[in-house]
């Protein structure tokens, strides 16, 4: 069961702004990497369902988290089916990062209120994952669909719509204001922000001040617009 309200979650995402990605299969690893993210002001991680057995990893990371983390609200992504979404809530995920739109998606975590996070890459898509009860959709991959135009295109006949892209998002200051100038409402980062260098140095500290100053960075953004 998840530990966060569905409301609580989405407004975590919006006010923190960045959303980490990471996977690996060892778990030590997972831990080291969700703490640096902890500590650099992170307050929800998505960890990566990508491999045999990665619930599993999940599993015990999330475990650890409550304690060693316990404003950390952890969910899985890249899950494309009800069946995984419904495993990772047994395994007490706080929200589901799907790559695609699957309606069927939308029923398994609106019956249990968590939130659900669709890719899309048309207005079309966008407003039907808002009619599946959909508070951020997700635009992926970001670079590929248009960039920020695309964020500004889609949101002049709908400004209603949040937005969060991932991929082609990078931890600079102009890239940042670009999506945030555009109007998304968050980013997701994966190796950008936790480059796989030093992942393996197990430079941590590293990692931790890169996401202090992503977060740093779009509150100033934010507080520029």
């Amino acid at each position: 069961m998840s530990r966060f309200t569905r409301l609580a979650v989405l407004q975590t995402f919006i006010n923190t702004g960045v959303v980490p990605l990471f996977y690996d299969k060892n778990v030590e690893t997972v831990k080291k990497v969700v703490k640096a993210c902890y500590d650099g002001g992170a307050r929800v991680f998505e960890f990566t369902n990508r491999g045999d057995f990665a619930h599993e990893v999940f599993s015990e990371v999330n475990k650890w988290a409550q304690s060693a983390c316990p404003e950390m609200m952890m969910g899985a992504g890249s899950v494309i089916e009800p069946g995984t979404a419904s495993l990772y809530m047994q395994l007490g995920t706080n929200f589901i990062v799907s790559p695609s739109l699957n309606v069927d998606m939308a029923k398994v975590c609106n019956r249990r209120k968590i939130a659900w996070i669709p890719g899309c890459a048309t207005l079309s898509e966008i407003h039907k994952a808002e009619e599946l009860g959909c508070e951020i959709v997700k635009i992926f991959p970001g670079s590929s669909v248009g960039g920020p135009s695309f964020v500004k295109d889609i949101l002049a006949p709908s400004p209603w719509t949040r937005l969060m892209p991932s991929g082609g998002v990078s931890p600079t200051e102009e890239n940042l204001k670009d999506w945030f100038s555009a109007g998304v409402a968050c980013v997701g980062m994966g190796s950008k922000l936790i480059p796989n260098s030093l992942v393996e140095k197990g430079d941590f500290d590293m990692i931790k001040e890169n996401v202090a100053k992503t977060v740093a960075l779009i509150k100033k953004i934010k507080g520029e617009k």
